[in-house]
C-alpha cells in the first residue's frame, strides 16, 4: 500500500482552505448547528450552548466583519449586519425566555446566510472565469530568433524589430508581422471568428491566436504590452470595476432602504404590544423576521451578475464592452451613424471593373502593373494586386517618373507607357475611343476612380478602382432595421456622388458626405435631439470626436486606430458588422433580465412580509425564502452566459 506523506496531505488541506474558505466555514457551521440541536434535544444544555456559540462565530464571522467594516468606514448599514443583528436577537430572546430553540433558529439563520453566500460566490465565479479566460490566452515565453538560432525568452523582454518563430499549434506570443511562412490562424479567442484566417508574408497576427499547421516567422512591430490582447484584458478589467447607472441607483436606494428597515424594525419591536396586544415574545420574534425578509439582498443582486454575464458573453463572441453601462445603453439604441471608409467599406481600394479597347485585358493590366509596381500609391497597389491575382507577369518599367496628382509615365520594352487621369493619358495618345470615354464617365458617376492606360501612343483601356463595400454590410443594415432601429445614417468625408452610390447599395436611410471630423460630431448631436440613444460606428482618428459624443461609441477592433479604440465604448474585435446586431440583442436581453430580476426581488420581499405579519412565518423559513430568492436572482442573471 502506498501512503501519502503528511506534507502532501497538509498541502491539499491548505489549498482547499485557501480556495474554498467560505464553503468550509459553512460546512463546519452546518455540522455544529446539527450537533447543537442534537445536544439540546438530549438535554445537554451547556454543551448545546457551547456548540451553538461556536456555530455563530464560525458561520457569522465574515458577515460580521464586513458589516462592521461598512458601518465604521462608510457610516452605512448593510445586509450582512442586519442578518447578524437578527440572529443575535433570536439568541438573546431564547436566553431571556429560556426557550432555547430560538437560539437554534438564529444559528439556522446564520447557516442559511453562509450557504447562500457560498452559492452566490460560486455562481459569480462562473462569470469571472468566463471573463478571466482571456488571461489564459497570453503566452509567457516566445521563441526569439538570434542569428538563426532559437532562444526562449520572456515575452516582456521582446522589443520592436525582434524576430520570433511560432511553430504549428502554438499560441502567438505577441502581435507581429509575418516575414516568412504561411498558415491558417485560429482567431476565435480574440475576434470571435469561427473560421481560421490565412496569414502570409506581410499580414499581421495577434497575440493569443492559435497557429495552424504552418511555421511562421514574425517581426515585432509594437511593444508586447501594446498588443491587441493586452489592450482587451485591460479594458475588460476596467469594465468589471465600473458601476452602471442601474446599479448605482440600486445602491443609493439600498442605503436609504436599510436605514428605513432598521427604523421600522425598532417600531415593530416596541409598538405592537401597546397597539395590537401582541406578547413581547411574539413582537420581538416578528421584528427579527422582518429584519431578515425585508433586507434587499435579492434586489442588490438583480443587476451586476446579469450585466457581467452579458459582458462575458460578448467577449466570447468578439464584442468587447468597456463597461456594464454600455451593455445597458446599446440595448436602447434607436439611431445608428456609420462611418463609411473602413466601416461599411473595406477601406482598401480594389480593381472592380476593367475595359480594354481590344476586348482583352491582359496587356492592359500588364502595362499598368509594370508602372504601378514602382509606385506607392494605394490605387497603384490595387492594380498590381489585381494583376497578380490573375497570374499575369510583366517586364519591369524603366525611366519611371511620377506626375503628382496626374499619373505615372515610363518605358516598358522600349515604348512609352502612361497610367493616370484621363487628361494626362489622353495627351500622350493619338486618339481616344468614344466607347471608352463614355464608360469612364459612367463609372465616375457611380463614384469609382477611373485609371486610364496608354502604351506606344495608343489607349489600351480603363480600370475602375473603388473602396469596396463589405460583403455583410447590406445584410447587417437590413438586420438592424428588423430589430427596430429607426434611423441609420452614413457619415463620410468622401464626395457626395460616391457616398450616395454606396448608401443606396446597402440600404442607408440618409447620407452625409464631404464631412470634416467636427461635422460628424454635429450630425451626432442633431440625431441626439431626435432620438434618446444614438450609436456611432467608426474606425479612424477622424471618428473619435463623434464616437465620444454618441450615447454608445462602437469601434472596429482590428482595423480601428488606437484613438478610436480608446474613445469607443464597444469594440467589434473581428471587424464584422453582423456582430453589431448580436450586441444590440445582447443589450436588450440584459435589460429584460435586469427588469425581471428587480420585479421578482421586490415581489418576493412583499410576499415574505405578508407571510410574516399574518403569523405564518418562522425565522428559518424567512431566511430560507430571503436567501433562496437572492440565489434565484443571481442564477437568472447567469442566463446571459449562454449563447
Amino acid at each position: 500500500m502506498v501512503m501519502s506523506s503528511p506534507a502532501v496531505s497538509r498541502f491539499s488541506w491548505q489549498t482547499l482552505l485557501k480556495e474554498h474558505p467560505d464553503a468550509i466555514a459553512a460546512g463546519v457551521c452546518a455540522l455544529l448547528v446539527l450537533l447543537g440541536w442534537f445536544s439540546l434535544n438530549s438535554g445537554w444544555l451547556g454543551v448545546s450552548l457551547l456548540i451553538l456559540t461556536a456555530a455563530y462565530v464560525i458561520g457569522g464571522y465574515e458577515s460580521t466583519r464586513e458589516g462592521l467594516t461598512t458601518l465604521w468606514r462608510e457610516r452605512e448599514l448593510d445586509v450582512d449586519l442586519l442578518m447578524i443583528v437578527a440572529a443575535l436577537g433570536a439568541a438573546i430572546l431564547g436566553l431571556w425566555r429560556k426557550e432555547y430553540y430560538f437560539i437554534v433558529d438564529g444559528a439556522m439563520l446564520i447557516l442559511i446566510f453562509a450557504i447562500s453566500g457560498v452559492l452566490e460566490g460560486y455562481a459569480m465565479s462562473r462569470t469571472e472565469r468566463s471573463i478571466q479566460g482571456l488571461m489564459s490566452l497570453t503566452s509567457d515565453t516566445a521563441r526569439k530568433l538570434v542569428d538563426g538560432q532559437e532562444q526562449m525568452v520572456a515575452v516582456a523582454q521582446l522589443q520592436i524589430g525582434d524576430r520570433v518563430l511560432v511553430k504549428p499549434g502554438e499560441l502567438v506570443p505577441t502581435d507581429g508581422i509575418v516575414t516568412e511562412g504561411f498558415s491558417a490562424i485560429d482567431q476565435a479567442p480574440i475576434t470571435g471568428e469561427s473560421m481560421p484566417v490565412e496569414k502570409t508574408v506581410g499580414d499581421e497576427v495577434f497575440a493569443g491566436t492559435i497557429n495552424g499547421t504552418g511555421a511562421l516567422k514574425l517581426q515585432i512591430h509594437q511593444p508586447p504590452e501594446s498588443s491587441l490582447i493586452q489592450r482587451v484584458i485591460r479594458l475588460v478589467e476596467q469594465a468589471q470595476t465600473e458601476t452602471p447607472p442601474s446599479q448605482q441607483f440600486i445602491e443609493r436606494f439600498e442605503r436609504g432602504y436599510a436605514k428605513a428597515i432598521v427604523l421600522m424594525g425598532i417600531l415593530l419591536g416596541t409598538l405592537p404590544p401597546f397597539l395590537l396586544g401582541w406578547t413581547w415574545e411574539n413582537t420581538v420574534y416578528r421584528a427579527l423576521i422582518f429584519l431578515v425578509v425585508a433586507s434587499p439582498c435579492a434586489l442588490m443582486a438583480a443587476t451586476m451578475p446579469a450585466l457581467l454575464s452579458g459582458i462575458a458573453n460578448g467577449a466570447r463572441h468578439g464584442i468587447l464592452f468597456k463597461n456594464a453601462a454600455q451593455l445597458e445603453a446599446i440595448g436602447q439604441v434607436k439611431a445608428i451613424a456609420f462611418d463609411k471608409t473602413g466601416t461599411l467599406t473595406t477601406g482598401k481600394p480594389q480593381v472592380v471593373r476593367v475595359m480594354a479597347v481590344d476586348k482583352s485585358s491582359d496587356k492592359l493590366l500588364q502595362v499598368a502593373a509594370a508602372l504601378e509596381s514602382l509606385s506607392e500609391h494605394p490605387i497603384g497597389a490595387a492594380i498590381v494586386h489585381a494583376a497578380q491575382k490573375q497570374g499575369w507577369e510583366w517586364i519591369e518599367a524603366i525611366n519611371v517618373r511620377s506626375e503628382p496628382g496626374r499619373g505615372i509615365i515610363g518605358e516598358v520594352e522600349g515604348k512609352i507607357a502612361v497610367v493616370g487621369k484621363a487628361t494626362f493619358v489622353q495627351a500622350q495618345a493619338e486618339r481616344c475611343p468614344e466607347a471608352i470615354a463614355q464608360q469612364s464617365q459612367q463609372w465616375e458617376q457611380e463614384g469609382k476612380t477611373v485609371v486610364w492606360v496608354a502604351y506606344d501612343n495608343d489607349i489600351l483601356g480603363i480600370i475602375a478602382v473603388a473602396d469596396t463595400v463589405r460583403a455583410t454590410a447590406a445584410r447587417s443594415i437590413a438586420q438592424l432595421k428588423r430589430l427596430g432601429v429607426e434611423q441609420i445614417v452614413m457619415l463620410t468625408g468622401d464626395n457626395q456622388r460616391t457616398a450616395d452610390s454606396i448608401g443606396w447599395e446597402i440600404g442607408i436611410d440618409k447620407v452625409y458626405a464631404e464631412l470634416l471630423p467636427e461635422d460628424k460630431l454635429e450630425v451626432i448631436r442633431q440625431l441626439q435631439q431626435q432620438y434618446p440613444s444614438v450609436a456611432m460606428v467608426g474606425d479612424g482618428i477622424n471618428d473619435a470626436p463623434a464616437l465620444a459624443q454618441a450615447s454608445v461609441g462602437i469601434a472596429m477592433g482590428t482595423a480601428g486606430s488606437d484613438v478610436a479604440l480608446e474613445t469607443a465604448d464597444v469594440v467589434l474585435m473581428a471587424d464584422r458588422l453582423e456582430k453589431l446586431e448580436y450586441a444590440i440583442r445582447l443589450g436588450r436581453r440584459s435589460g429584460r433580465i435586469v427588469k425581471q430580476n428587480i420585479i421578482f426581488a421586490l415581489s418576493f420581499i412583499v410576499v415574505l412580509l405578508i407571510a410574516n405579519f399574518t403569523g405564518n412565518m418562522t425565522l428559518p423559513l424567512g431566511v430560507l425564502g430571503h436567501e433562496g430568492s437572492t440565489v434565484l436572482v443571481i442564477l437568472s442573471g447567469l442566463r446571459l452566459l449562454k449563447d
